[in-house]
């Protein structure tokens, strides 16, 4: 290109001499009686509109190149390279670090250059344009606001990637590594959640987008995106794969039951990947039970697929746990959130540099959130490090839901309303399945009026009323800890209630310490992440037995109220792991600190006593003997 441009240079500089000569020339005794004749005329009207347009746009196109950088431009075509060589190791550095850097320096608050910008570069490769419109807006989407026509566009690209993955004559030779691969279905599902985000507030849109969006009803619909993660999974025949690993089946067998598509690990990533993204759709769209049924056969352990991209080990644990929530089954919610917030936790320092590094922290601030609502709702064991995170952060939230007594009083609206705050601040951002009626002009100017309530209301209201129903069990539980048999008379006196009323605060507390839960040694990781045996790990997250959650436990025998309160030992484990990584760090600090450094000053020997032997002669300084950690060597 700089070569074409150099060989132009000399008939431009001709242009200019040509103009300063015909600038005394009369061009109407030069044209002659041509323009009276029509003839220019008839032969401007022969260049349409469209043709016009297209010259217009090649030539913006052209200046649009001529303003990208060269570093840029190196940039893309080493990035075409690598993806069509298909080099995992320099498609990662270049979509990692390459990408972002050039973001940060050139492109930080304006797009990239289109793709037909860039065509050139790479030779009008159709796969890698559609893969780079998949960045350019990821781009728009995180750093720019989109407009209706960057959705639209963004939605077609989509749907021409999974086009091409989904109906080539065979699997495609292509590979990519899984963080991009999690990235692309990540963005898919985050662009679908934006759009139904943005189309259901009808009050401020244009006149053409409303046209738009009644033309486009089936554009980022729920059936098309449900439609492309259950067309991948099937493809990829992954929960085959995983039932078939999980028991143990030889790679033969394996090969031969998934087919060619499921030997790919480029299908079978997406697969996997499908799976969890089918938990979070069916999440925001709030059947929290199915979004836990598909993920029957994915196991969450610390080898799982999914630890290899960290944005998605964080990203399942946040839903499951959520979907925990939704359905009352708080220790299953805890002991998730346990064992992901203390694996970033211990992950956190290895990741600051990382481009998702932002994103894991909002997620995992918003699990200490939810797990605040957890504790205020079923005490229990807690973890240490956990629980001095949260009274950190959320220290006051936690003081005032702990003020709930039931009695509908200040107390209880200032409780109430820091559940409020902490789930609309922690929750998914809930979509509705339908869409507003578009094509109808009537019933849209109905809807604008009176629009329904907003998902996340719904979701929230659900979640106030199981409050207010276990609101009076917190005193109660007090009360009764200080007792082993108490009256029912004198326990309805302590709570200003008659009888009836106590007795029916007594079956709520009693129904409050009885949830569905996962025993310690199924599929869900304890405290430490850990799966359970191998011959429990098939277990579905949506099994469990009925559990108690409280220490305490009480029986009604008449007029009498018996309490049993079990006590449990302190538990060490975590006090001696903590401890002995302190430890071991203090010992690497050591080791790796440099040796202090030979006193150089000479050193007197005292004088031997009479009678004694003279004593041997002092080694040299470069004899002296050399120490080391552990050992002295000489």
């Amino acid at each position: 290109m700089a070569e074409a441009s150099q060989q132009r240079m000399p008939v431009w500089a001709t242009d200019v001499e040509l103009d300063e000569e015909l600038q005394d020339v009369d061009l109407s005794h030069a044209l002659g009686s041509y323009v009276q004749n029509g003839v220019y005329d008839d032969a401007q009207s022969q260049i349409d509109s469209a043709t016009l347009a297209a010259m217009q746009q090649q030539m913006a196109q052209q200046a649009a190149f001529a303003q990208i950088p060269d570093v840029v431009k190196r940039f893309i075509v080493h990035f075409h390279q690598a993806v069509m060589n298909n080099n995992l190791e320099q498609i990662s550095v270049a979509y990692e670090s390459g990408w972002n850097r050039l973001t940060e320096k050139y492109y930080a608050k304006t797009e990239w250059p289109e793709a037909e910008v860039i065509a050139p570069l790479v030779n009008d490769d159709p796969i890698f344009l559609i893969l780079y419109r998949e960045l350019y807006y990821r781009h728009v989407y995180s750093r720019l606001s989109p407009d209706i026509d960057d959705r639209f566009h963004s939605y077609e690209n989509s749907c021409e990637l999974f086009n091409y993955l989904l109906n080539s004559d065979g699997p495609v030779s292509h590979e990519l590594p899984d963080q991009w691969l999690w990235d692309i279905l990540d963005e898919f599902i985050y662009q679908f959640q934006s759009f139904s985000v943005w189309r259901s507030k009808v009050k401020n849109k244009s006149e053409e987008e409303l046209l738009m969006l009644a033309d486009g009803s089936q554009v980022w619909s729920c059936y098309s995106v449900l439609n492309v993660l259950y067309s991948l999974i099937q493809k990829s025949k992954i929960n085959e794969y995983l039932v078939a690993t999980r028991e143990g089946k030889s790679a033969e067998e394996v090969s031969a039951l998934v087919g060619e598509y499921g030997q790919r690990p480029l299908y079978r990533m997406l697969g996997y990947f499908s799976i969890i993204c089918l938990l979070r759709v069916h999440v925001l769209l709030g059947d929290f039970t199915l979004a836990l049924k598909v993920m029957e056969n994915v196991e969450l352990a610390q080898k799982a697929p999914l630890t290899r991209v960290t944005a998605c080990h964080v990203s399942t644990y946040y839903y499951v746990g959520f979907c925990y929530i939704a359905l009352r089954r708080y220790p299953d919610a805890t002991r998730i959130f346990v064992a992901i917030l203390n694996f970033i936790s211990r992950m956190r320092r290895f990741h600051t540099r990382s481009y998702q590094y932002d994103q894991i922290n909002k997620t995992a601030d918003r699990m200490y959130a939810l797990f605040a609502l957890c504790t205020a709702l079923a005490p229990n064991r807690l973890d240490d490090n956990v629980l001095a995170t949260v009274r950190e952060r959320y220290g006051e939230q936690v003081a005032r839901m702990a003020r709930i007594t039931g009695a509908n009083g200040p107390g209880d609206a200032d409780a109430l309303a820091a559940f409020e705050e902490l789930f609309v601040y922690a929750c998914p951002k809930f979509i509705a399945a339908t869409p507003p009626p578009f094509e109808d002009v009537d019933a849209l100017a109905a809807y604008a009026a009176d629009p329904p309530a907003e998902p996340v209301q719904r979701h929230l209201g659900l979640f106030l009323a199981d409050v207010r129903a276990q609101a009076g069990a917190a005193p109660l539980r007090g009360f009764l800890k200080l007792y082993a048999s108490l009256d029912t008379r004198r326990l309805a006196g302590f709570l200003d209630a008659d009888e009836e009323e106590m007795v029916q605060r007594l079956m709520v507390l009693k129904q409050c310490s009885r949830r569905v839960g996962r025993v310690a040694s199924a599929n869900i990781p304890a405290e430490g992440g850990q799966a359970g045996p191998a011959g429990q790990t098939g277990r579905g997250l949506l099994e469990g037995e009925v559990v108690k959650t409280s220490d305490l436990d009480f029986v009604i025998d008449e007029n009498m109220v018996h309490i049993v309160e079990a006590t449990v030992g302190r538990r060490y484990a975590g006090w001696f792991i903590r401890n002995t990584e302190h430890a071991q760090r203090v010992l690497t600090s050591l080791r790796e600190s440099p040796l202090p450094a030979p006193n150089a000053k000479p050193t007197t020997v005292a004088a031997a006593p009479a009678g004694d032997a003279a004593p041997a002669a002092a080694p040299a300084a470069s004899a002296k003997p050399k120490v080391t950690w552990g050992k002295v060597s000489s």
